[in-house]
């Protein structure tokens, strides 16, 4: 514990020094910030999709000298400084673990969710949905809203039910299609069987998120080998010439455990 108090006030000091000291550091603000962030959280997630725990680590670190960065920020502004954040979410945590810090008891994980989210609601949230960011990525958001509103009873019984809608929602969108309705019509049934595959994917434990960015980067890997391979630039080559390489780099047993799976 007291090597890691040490790092964690190393890094705190180092923070000091770039914002009495350097330039650059001196000029960031919050909005200048945000993106960087933005990037940082995208890289420790692809980091995390490839189980490489040295780039966690290295992603870690950079995640948490921007909460340092913001923090500093803050201080300067007499708002508050990190301590004062540590403590609020520390709080927080203690509060809505009553199972843990209080007398409260729970059957297992699924009961933790819903008295976190009723716990929310006494805490002053106006929503069980007012926690979902605006600007959070579409299919993300969307799996999110459909978590939290199931922890409050508004869920589908079993995952069956939920692939009928599935079902439902691709006939409205095939309608919508042969019938040539406005184009903002057909966007919202196209919206629809999206948000209802989110929804059977959650319900069969499938993380839709993590589902289709597996499918990007077979799609990028087999796509390369295309590039590569092609004994011509793309532009020359037929449709039928491409996808004969893309079912050589279907075929491909590379050395790599990692890259094999991509390529199944």
């Amino acid at each position: 514990m007291e090597r890691k108090k040490k790092a964690f006030e190393r890094l705190l000091n180092i923070m000091d020094d770039l914002r009495a000291g350097c330039p650059w550091d001196r000029k960031q603000t919050f909005d200048s910030l945000r993106n960087l962030t933005i990037e940082e959280t995208y890289e420790l997630a692809d980091a995390i999709l490839k189980e490489d725990l040295d780039g966690i680590k290295e992603e870690i670190g950079d995640l948490m000298l921007h909460m340092v960065f913001y923090a500093k920020i803050a201080s300067e502004r007499g708002a508050w400084d990190i301590g004062d954040a540590l403590d609020a979410v520390s709080e927080k945590l203690i509060g809505r673990h009553p199972h843990i810090y209080g007398d409260v008891e729970v059957a297992d994980e699924a009961e933790v969710k819903k008295n976190w989210e009723k716990l929310k609601l006494k805490e002053g949230k106006k929503s069980v949905l007012g926690g979902v960011p605006d600007t959070m990525p579409a299919m993300v958001k969307a799996y999110r809203m459909q978590e939290k509103t199931a922890q409050v009873g508004f869920d589908w019984d079993n995952p069956g039910d939920a692939w009928e809608k599935v079902l439902e929602e691709i006939g409205e969108f095939k309608e919508a299609m042969d019938t040539n309705r406005p184009f903002q019509e057909k966007e919202l049934e196209f919206g629809d069987i999206l948000f209802s595959l989110i929804n059977y994917a959650r319900l069969t434990g499938i993380d839709p998120e993590t589902a289709l960015e597996r499918v990007n980067q077979k799609f990028k890997k087999r796509f390369h080998y295309i590039e590569v391979n092609a004994p011509v630039p793309l532009e020359e080559m037929s449709l039928a010439e491409m996808d004969k390489l893309w079912d050589k780099a279907k075929s491909q047993t590379p050395g790599k455990p990692e890259d094999s799976d991509v390529l199944e």
